[in-house]
């Protein structure tokens, strides 16, 4: 992901700089918190990195513990909006504004390092819950998932910033495995807090519960993060020069693109041909120009590493979108146990992240990734078998717990090499980018999953009078959920393919 305007990178001193960094660190060759050899700085959990790696770890938690309880809640939102037509966009929405918040957040790190798009994204991601919860129609809720989106994009790429910066090269493998590690408890916990808050007091909560978690974070990261060498902003580095770089206008295009493009395809009509053509006539370009030369011929190097990591979320996001849906309206399921069915994933993503971390893996690390889309795709091609009843509905969870160590040894060596491939002043905008393209193929696999879910008969459902269940089903419901397994069980492959044979 290339193609960035100016950055002003400062040159000043930086009077804050912990004790072991030199004070004349820079944003574009920023000191470490801990000397590199590891002398005081010892492990992630070091005396030197301590306060730091549990704020990332809190805060990538409550990101965590969102989404978990997100998937559950959400067709039981859907139902009492009445928007079962609209379900991807509950998701899509909060991809598609990401995009803009990702590109706004490397930009903004790199002019005036990561503090500004943290604590700001933190912010708008409780905001956004707050505008969620209130919903009275499924517009609004949309709304609200969109500004959650918005802090999010902010939150991700700044973290990567952070761990650019504060963190020596050896030890970025292990606080990528964090980041997994962090999912453990809140994908445990998740489900079973949202779905019965979803059952007994009714979805809204959900929404409402998760902004007190925000302060802790907070808390916890501060002190650590005022350590961090400081940017010094230039003549460039301003708000209005920020907003107004090429970079961010780009992703502006992306997103409203993206936006055009999921509503044309959700409204099959002549009608719906305008809003196509504008969509793509704003994303083509702009996409092209905001990733890195070559990413869509998947060349060699830090190209392919982009193009997988959105092939491979994309595939996992799609998939999982539509998971519980299927499970409380295909076999009757509870949200509570919808919910759990995807919990086993998170612990091997867990487990997959901290394999990637060992030593002797690390001149194999291209194998792993390829390893890890492949048990992705077996796994998502797994789950439409519980459409038949005599699968015992225990087939999901069983499949999902091999996508997830397979998502955990490619997600995180991704992160790894991208840090390795990059040049310290690129950090802020290489991330970006690899979380733009993260979150561009989640817009574009979420809204193709729900263009094939409306297509195939899925925006049919039924509803239903029973408060666990979403809807009845219909003939032809089957069949949605399959095109849209089918489809990211072949995207999955291609992600495989590019792992295999462009990495290197």
């Amino acid at each position: 992901m290339t193609a960035d305007g100016p950055h002003d990178h400062g040159t000043g001193t930086d009077d804050s700089a912990p004790p072991g960094s030199e004070s004349t660190a820079t944003a574009a060759h920023p000191a470490p918190l801990a000397d590199d050899r590891g002398g005081q700085g010892g492990g992630i959990l070091g005396r030197a990195y301590r306060a730091l790696t549990f704020g990332i770890i809190s805060v990538v938690s409550l990101i965590a513990f969102e989404a978990s309880a997100v998937n559950t809640a959400m067709p039981a939102a859907a139902r009492a909006l009445d928007g079962i037509g609209l379900y991807a966009f509950g998701f899509s929405a909060f991809f598609t504004a990401s995009l803009f918040a990702m590109a706004l957040a490397g930009e903004w790190s790199d002019r005036r390092g990561p503090l500004g798009p943290l604590f700001s994204g933190i912010a708008a991601f409780g905001a956004g819950l707050l505008i969620a919860a209130d919903a009275g129609t499924m517009g609004k809720f949309i709304v609200g998932r969109g500004v959650q989106g918005v802090g999010g994009g902010l939150v991700v790429v700044a973290l990567y910033v952070v761990v650019g910066r504060a963190y020596p090269e050896r030890l970025r493998p292990s606080i990528m495995a964090s980041f997994s590690a962090a999912w453990v408890v809140p994908v445990i916990v998740g489900p079973l807090v949202a779905g019965t808050v979803t059952e007994q007091f009714g979805w809204r909560w959900v929404f409402l519960a998760i902004p007190v978690l925000i302060l802790p974070p907070l808390v916890v990261m501060l002190p650590a993060l005022r350590k961090l060498p400081r940017n010094r902003p230039g003549p460039s580095g301003g708000v209005r020069q920020v907003l107004g770089s090429r970079r961010c206008l780009l992703a502006l295009a992306v997103a409203v693109g993206a936006c055009l493009l999921q509503y044309a395809g959700q409204h099959p009509s002549w009608s719906a041909l305008l809003p196509a053509a504008a969509g793509l006539a704003l994303l083509a370009p702009a996409i092209v120009r905001l990733l890195p030369r070559g990413t869509f011929r998947a060349a060699r190097g830090l190209p392919s590493v982009v193009l997988l990591r959105g092939l491979a979320a994309g595939a996992l996001v799609a998939a999982e979108s539509f998971i519980p849906l299927m499970l409380v309206t295909q076999r009757g399921l509870s949200a509570t146990l919808a919910g759990l069915s995807l919990t086993g994933g998170g612990l091997t993503w867990a487990l997959g992240s901290y394999v990637q971390t060992r030593p002797r893996l690390e001149p194999y690390r291209e194998r792993l990734m390829g390893l890890g889309m492949v048990l992705l795709a077996v796994a998502i091609a797994l789950v439409p078998l519980a459409l038949i009843d005599e699968v015992p509905v225990g087939i999901v969870a069983a499949a999902w717990t091999v996508g997830g160590f397979g998502m955990g040894l490619n997600i995180s060596s991704a992160g790894v090499l991208l840090l390795k491939l990059s040049r310290p002043e690129e950090a802020g905008s290489n991330s970006a980018s690899l979380q733009m393209s993260d979150a561009l193929g989640n817009v574009t696999f979420v809204g193709l999953g729900g263009v094939l879910f409306v297509a195939f008969g899925g925006g049919s459902i039924a509803t239903h009078s029973a408060p666990a269940v979403v809807g009845a089903a219909t003939a032809s419901d089957p069949a949605a959920f399959v095109a849209v397994f089918a489809t990211m069980t072949a995207v999955a492959l291609a992600a495989g393919a590019v792992a295999a044979y462009r990495l290197k």
